[in-house]
């Protein structure tokens, strides 16, 4: 079908065969569809949706636009993909927790834009760390170590590349098939053999409403599955941080704790994911043998030394899990006081992500430069009873009175009252193909 035929169908809203709409896919990444296609075909599909198959053909075709990965490693070629919302570092602690029970994890991740992080991000936090590597490099660390975090390259899912641009600046971003396509399309050319997915709702996450985050997570399981690729999701409350701290290297210093404690909310939603993934990779049959499995490698501290391995291999420290306090770089300290008795009933986690951008944590524009050092840590979480003056968390920034607006805003994006909130399960739903 050529392209203006297509596009005039999905105009209309009128069924495409999955054939044609995975040619246009391609003929994206090659060049043949213009920018002005390309914008005609977003919007359609933002206007009248896709059904279960032409998502399917949407997603293979961009991830065919390029180059696809292929594994021959002993053991199960695996990922996890969120969503995004603050405070949330699960990629860094879950990556070395699957390799340390056999598994390899050839993790394609991102960087922060807007009020999230991005995982690029906080790894970069340590010193001398690159994501940047040819092909034959990251399938070197991911051999050797079992795990890698790294940036995409160029020849990733090109279409999805140039797609997710016109979206970008043709209001077309907040549609479920095309940011289902967008996600898979980059995680499937990793050549997996399973996939879970963290799509996270609440004050804190990109989709804050729990029904659209449904829609998506049902949408990308059966997209996912539908091409071939074996996969779940869980959809988890982000009312509130999943670390207490927001900010590249607090969070990764959260992560080292994490990795000692074997505890707290990133912790179980880490166990969480990396028991599905692990169920359905077939590489444990029940989920009890696959959750002791994951529990016993920070017990034993085998994650920790796969993550200080994963590091020393993409050019950090050497001994960074030993030492990696000396090695972050950490803002001054300022105080934020609650400014009256109550408990901490909810918070604005949006509010929360921009002030951390605000102080240069984040990225307000894709070719900004990030200081790793700023942030908020040690925030109080929901149902906290504080005193007028009690601490409610730490601001940490180079400069004084951007600082004291930080103070405000936090104060401000914290609500406390005279009775305690009612706390919602972390884990909320599970989404199974």
């Amino acid at each position: 079908m050529q392209a203006r035929d297509l596009l005039n169908y999905l105009r209309e809203g009128h069924p495409v065969a999955p054939e044609a709409i995975n040619g246009f896919a391609k003929d994206i990444g090659n060049g043949r569809v213009t920018d002005a296609q390309a914008g005609a075909f977003a919007m359609a599909v933002c206007l009248h949706g896709l059904d279960d198959a032409a998502r399917v053909a949407l997603t293979l075709g961009m991830r065919d636009s390029g180059k696809v990965l292929s594994w021959d490693l002993p053991g199960k070629v695996i990922d996890k993909h969120s969503t995004g919302g603050v405070g949330d570092a699960v990629s860094l602690l879950l990556a070395p927790m699957l390799a340390a029970v056999g598994a390899y994890v050839p993790m394609i991740s991102g960087r922060g834009l807007g009020h999230t992080g991005g995982t690029l991000d906080k790894l970069e936090a340590i010193p001398g760390v690159r994501t940047q590597f040819s092909e034959e490099q990251f399938r070197a660390i991911v051999t050797e170590v079992g795990c890698a975090i790294v940036a995409p390259t160029s020849d990733i899912a090109p279409a999805d590349q140039r797609l997710y641009a016109v979206r970008d600046v043709t209001g077309t971003v907040r549609s479920t098939d095309l940011i289902t396509s967008s996600i898979l399309a980059k995680k499937l050319a990793a050549g997996l053999e399973a996939l879970v997915l963290d799509v996270k709702t609440g004050s804190g996450a990109v989709m804050q409403d729990r029904g659209a985050a449904r829609a998506l997570a049902q949408a990308l399981v059966i997209t996912a599955n539908g091409a071939g690729c074996p996969t779940s999701a869980i959809i988890t409350d982000m009312s509130q941080p999943l670390l207490p701290s927001i900010g590249n290297a607090l969070e990764l210093a959260d992560v080292m704790r994490a990795f000692d404690s074997g505890q707290g909310a990133m912790v179980e939603v880490a166990i969480e994911l990396g028991t599905q993934l692990l169920v359905q990779a077939l590489v444990f049959y029940t989920e009890k043998g696959a959750r002791d499995r994951l529990l016993k490698c920070l017990e034993d501290g085998s994650a920790k030394v796969k993550f200080g391995r994963m590091v020393a291999a993409q050019g950090g420290p050497e001994n960074f899990v030993d030492r990696w306090d000396d090695y972050l770089s950490i803002a001054p300290t300022y105080e934020v006081l609650a400014p009256i008795d109550g408990y901490v009933q909810a918070m604005d986690g949006t509010a929360l992500g921009q002030i951390v951008v605000v102080l240069g944590g984040g990225r307000q524009r894709e070719d900004d430069q990030i200081d790793h050092s700023v942030g908020l840590s040690e925030i109080a979480p929901l149902g906290t009873k504080l005193r007028c003056g009690q601490p409610m968390a730490l601001v940490h920034c180079h400069d004084t009175k951007r600082a004291e607006g930080a103070i405000r805003a936090v104060q401000a994006a914290i609500a406390l009252g005279s009775t305690a909130p009612i706390l919602v399960p972390l884990i909320l739903e599970r989404i199974v193909g």
